[in-house]
Order: structure tokens, then sequence, then C-alpha cells
């Protein structure tokens, strides 16, 4: 296979991994806009307090969907090491999300409803989403080393093999 064809497999690859980051983050975007606005409006509780509570709600659903189908593929063996990396990357995207939500409610004055919530869930959700898509990428769900990749494929051909054999007799 040519160059050309390996960049081929690799932007195949990622647009795959971008589709469905996308899809577990818009799950997590509509988890996050319900409970911020239940909080602020059912709860009467502060914008920002409010963002927190539902930023968290979110990235456990995120947790959830990436770990088992966006990243199901990488290398589960480190899982404490994983979910406190995800959980501090998290945590700054949070302070992103949140920071222009403060900025924009407190700072520049903009307190509607429709503010806030472009504040948090578009500019600032759509920063903190940058950021986390590099990190969980790049630190968090690793992809297996090269040798332990080929030993689970030959196993998994080994394995394949022997029961085509045993199914032939």
């Amino acid at each position: 296979m040519g160059e050309r064809g390996a960049l081929r497999i690799r932007l195949d690859a990622l647009a795959r991994e971008l589709a469905k980051f996308g899809a577990v983050g818009a799950i997590g975007f509509v988890v996050n806009a319900i409970v911020f606005n239940i909080c602020t409006h059912a709860f009467d509780l502060a914008v920002v307090r409010s963002g927190v509570i539902a930023t968290c709600v979110a990235i456990a659903t995120n947790y959830v969907g990436n770990r088992y189908w966006t990243y199901r593929h990488t290398d589960r063996s480190k899982r404490t090491r994983e979910l406190m990396l995800f959980l501090l990357f998290s945590g700054i995207g949070l302070v992103i999300e949140n920071g222009i939500l403060a900025l924009s409610h407190y700072g520049l004055g903009f307190t509607s409803t429709l503010a806030d919530n472009m504040a948090k869930n578009v500019v600032g959700l759509g920063l903190g989403t940058v950021f986390r898509f590099w990190s969980y990428r790049t630190w968090v769900f690793r992809a297996l080393p090269a040798r332990e990749a080929v030993q689970t494929a030959e196993s998994f051909l080994d394995k394949g093999s022997q029961s085509a054999r045993s199914n032939r007799r």
C-alpha cells in the first residue's frame, strides 16, 4: 500500500472517530442543556452553579459513551489512570465552558435565558469540545501499543482458523 493509501486509511479512521465522538457529544449536549435549564428554572439555582451541575452530569454520560463505543478498541488495562485523566481533562473543559458562561452573564451582563444558553451551550461547549476531543484521543483513550495490537489480531485469526478447521471435520 502506498503513502496515499495509508493516508486515506488514517483519514477514514479519524472521520469515523469524529462521527462517534460527535454522536456521544450530541447526547451529552442534550443532557447538559436539559439539566442546565431544569436547574436554572425549576430549582432557581445560579447560572454558573447550574452550569457546573449540568456539565458534571454530561461528563458522566459522555464517559460511558466514549469508553464503550467511540474508544472501545483502545487499551483498557489502566482503567483507573484513564478515568483520572478523563476527569482531569473534562474538568478543564468544564472550566472553559462555564468560564464563558460566567463572563457572559456576570462580566458582560447578558442575563437572558437565550444569552445564557448561547454562552454555555454554544460558545463554551464548542470550545470545550475541541479541547476535549484533542485531550481524550491524545492522553485518555490511547491506542493499544503496536505489539499488543498485532498479538490480539493474530490470536483472533488463530481462533478463527482453528474453528474453521474443526468445522470441516
